[in-house]
């Protein structure tokens, strides 16, 4: 399947793979989609969660397959037409089983809202593992933190923080400065935060989305002053709701006050093209995830 991301870069839009799992519609970013396929037999793994269905080696690769009717509580009953979708982030890559896929939405992120705090109904699980909900014409597409689903699974897939105490830990100067964290996650947003806090900074201001992020760095626009010393860096996710971090960098970079902050994007996404469009929209520097090291590093080395 190609899935190659045609959009241009910094124009807040997404392409959508909508999918179903028992009578409910999720969607997942197709930039993380390597592959789809009909469902494979697959040879179960002793002492694993229950949600894991085994392992299978398309092409010479061993990868995990999860049953995502039992990660949202949905029941599950073979249609025929089952399906893995074969994702690749965090330099990983798992199958998701699913009941069928349906088609691919170009939406733009600002339709896409917050999951709700408090969720009522059969969607509950699913509400609660997901990073957004859009309506499409009159359907409700729950969209799943999938990092979140597999770290759940394995720990060792979460943030990667090996080395962070061998880092030169922020003086008293430096741990003053503020900084912006955005990520959709909010168990990822929470451990980036919780690093930072680990080296020694003090100040920082996280969302959980691209635009609550801009409206708050656009606020210091008439502060007196270097901007710099208002916000120090901006670290950013690139997939959000209502507004996603090329959007974030974009406007940050395109705006005569603020272009002098550095943004900083750290995803699950990064390869190639993700690079090249990062730096399209002025980023100044990426990482993906999970190494926060490398990142923590450079943020340090800039503030010096």
């Amino acid at each position: 399947m190609d899935t190659n991301i045609l959009l241009e870069s910094g124009t807040n839009e997404l392409q959508l793979l909508e999918f179903e799992v028992g009578d409910s519609n999720f969607g997942i970013n197709i930039s993380k989609v390597v592959e789809i396929m009909i469902n494979q037999e697959v040879t179960p793994v002793p002492n694993s969660p229950a949600e894991v269905e085994g392992v299978f080696i398309p092409r010479d690769k061993l990868i995990s397959v999860v049953d995502l009717h039992k990660v949202v509580n949905k029941p599950y009953h073979s249609t025929g037409k089952d399906i893995f979708i074969i994702c690749e982030f965090n330099q990983m890559q798992v199958a998701f089983h699913v009941s069928r896929v349906k088609g691919i939405q170009r939406i733009s992120w600002s339709d896409i809202s917050d999951p709700p705090s408090i969720a009522n109904g059969n969607n509950s699980d699913a509400v609660g593992l997901s990073t957004g909900v859009v309506k499409i014409d009159d359907r409700i597409i729950i969209i799943l933190d999938f990092e979140k689903i597999v770290s759940k699974l394995n720990r060792d897939a979460g943030l990667d923080t090996t080395g962070i105490d061998n880092i030169r830990h922020a003086d008293a100067s430096m741990s003053r400065k503020k900084l912006v964290v955005a990520d959709d996650s909010k168990f990822l947003n929470k451990m980036i935060t919780e690093s930072l806090e680990h080296i020694g900074f003090r100040n920082i201001q996280s969302f959980t989305n691209g635009q609550d992020a801009w409206d708050y760095v656009q606020s210091f626009k008439n502060s007196p002053g270097n901007i710099t010393d208002n916000i120090a860096c901006v670290i950013s996710d690139i997939e959000m709701p209502k507004m996603d971090g090329h959007r974030l960098t974009k406007l940050i970079k395109d705006d005569a006050v603020l272009k002098d902050i550095p943004v900083l994007l750290f995803s699950s996404l990064i390869n190639d093209q993700m690079i090249a469009k990062g730096k399209s929209v002025g980023a100044d520097a990426q990482f993906s995830k999970p190494q926060i090291k490398e990142l923590i590093n450079y943020l340090v080395n800039l503030l010096s």
